[in-house]
């Protein structure tokens, strides 16, 4: 073909690109275009919304590299569907290339794109770039999809080591980029806030310069990741959560580094990015998972759980300590730490007794790495709802998880600085200690700090009489 163009998505980069590679192969000039989708952007419920800003991040760094090839990023605003056939007609494109997504929004809209283009002759090729494995391609005996992790991950690992655990990396000659100039230079003005921003700052800097240093970071203390990872006061997870999202990093990239060796940390990690394709496989093969249970029973539960409670929840204000730092860390950064995204929806959940999807909707809104996959995946886990979830008489005790996982408190310090004098038995539950303990810790519990909103055991046994109901 003479001219392709390559339409980035939750791909923000240039190098181990799929679809790219293959445009720059199979075209004599490859144009680069992304579109601020708006019929995501005017849903936000928050305009300075800071991933934006990190795409923005991203895209400048794309624009840099481009720039440098004599070439230079497409950018519009507005509906896909109208502005992808708007650029193949203003610039004479014979062929689409780009990598597939798995949510049901993109999944619709992807092939709108592609029914229209198909009308007008223009040749769309897609491919398999944001998991490693696809939803036919790790299949039990009976031909049929997996739906418990274990034996997916064995099946996944076992077609891994059949192909000899390879990885490709998906290289292309940047010299075949069309020659283009941007008349909106997006690394000199963020002209897209004039439509309906106001321009923010990110919690962390997007783009795979970014990508890559963290990864090299982490590689370092990888081999520790097995425990670290469960301890919220210190770096001890990837940090990379934001940069796979937004497509800075390949899937590549990261198994790459996760069978460099093969200690308990790196298998974790891999395991954990098998996880990952596991929750893409279930959005992609179940779409209606994103608004109901998968264990469609438990659609028919009643939740119990007041709307103020859950108000307290979102502000951290519940009393609980571990659980309001993980909520005041959401809130300022748009990140938290994955064994805390645990307790909180249990605690929401199965203390509250508040539904999971109110739990599910708060996180899209605020988290940085937010992903429908692993994010619905991770709350109907922890709500016994969902695919191979946790059964649902486990609930977690916040009490316990603290002592645990931050027997120091120095977690609940960093986001509770309130609670910093109580001793590292007492912070755990400040409501238990003595008028005395209170003065001396400088925090009175139902002035300076909440009583816990609910009593941990009597909602205990009423979320497991709630559950059973439906049982």
């Amino acid at each position: 073909m003479k001219k392709s163009l390559v339409w980035l998505r939750r791909d923000l980069r240039l190098h181990d690109h799929y679809a790219l590679s293959e445009s720059l192969k199979n075209s004599d000039e490859t144009y680069v275009a992304f579109i601020f989708d708006s019929n995501i952007l005017e849903k936000l419920h928050n305009k300075n919304d800071s991933r934006v800003t990190f795409i923005m991040d991203s895209l400048k760094e794309i624009e840099s590299v481009l720039n440098k090839h004599g070439s230079s990023l497409i950018v519009r605003y507005g509906n896909p569907v109208e502005e992808i056939p708007k650029i193949i007609e203003d610039f004479k494109i014979e062929a689409l290339f780009f990598n597939r997504d798995y949510e049901p929004y993109a999944k619709e809209r992807d092939q709108k794109v592609e029914k229209d283009l198909f009308k007008k002759g223009i040749h769309v090729f897609n491919y398999k770039d944001h998991v490693f494995f696809e939803k036919k391609e790790v299949l039990n005996g009976q031909q049929e999809i997996y739906k418990v992790f274990t034996p997916y991950k064995n099946k996944w690992l076992e077609i891994f080591h059949a192909q000899e655990s390879r990885v490709p990396e998906y290289k292309g000659d940047l010299k075949k980029l069309a020659p283009y100039k941007n008349s909106k230079n997006i690394l000199e003005h963020n002209w897209y806030y004039d439509i309906c921003f106001v321009e923010t700052e990110s919690a962390l800097k997007g783009g795979a310069l970014e990508a890559q240093r963290r990864l090299k970071d982490f590689k370092n203390r990888i081999e520790d990741y097995k425990t670290a990872r469960d301890v919220p006061s210190i770096d001890g997870t990837s940090l990379l959560s934001p940069y796979i999202r937004m497509g800075n990093l390949s899937i590549r990239d990261m198994i790459r580094a996760s069978i460099e060796k093969k200690s308990e940390g790196h298998q974790t990690w891999l395991s954990e990015i098998i996880w990952r394709d596991f929750y893409q496989m279930i959005l992609d093969a179940y779409p209606g998972v994103d608004t109901h249970c998968f264990r469609t029973e438990y659609d028919q539960i009643k939740w119990l759980g007041k709307k103020e409670d859950f108000e307290k929840w979102c502000n951290g204000e519940t009393g609980y300590p571990l659980v309001d730092a993980a909520m005041r860390c959401l809130n300022t950064t748009g990140m938290m730490h994955n064994r805390l995204r645990m307790v909180v929806a249990s605690f929401l959940t199965k203390t509250l007794l508040i539904d999971w999807r109110w739990g599910e909707r708060y996180f899209a809104e605020k988290l940085l790495d937010y992903d429908m996959a692993a994010n619905n995946g991770g709350w109907q886990w922890s709500a016994s709802t969902g695919v191979d979830a946790q059964p649902y008489f486990r609930i977690f005790n916040p009490y316990n998880q603290s002592e645990k996982f931050d027997p120091k408190g120095d977690y609940i310090k960093m986001w509770c600085p309130e609670l910093a004098g109580f001793s590292s038995k007492t912070i755990h539950h400040p409501h238990d200690s003595t008028p005395l303990e209170q003065a001396a810790a400088g925090c009175f519990v139902g002035k300076d700090y909440p009583h816990p909103i609910v009593a941990y055991k009597e909602q205990r046994e009423r979320a497991l009489s709630m559950y059973k109901a439906v049982k």
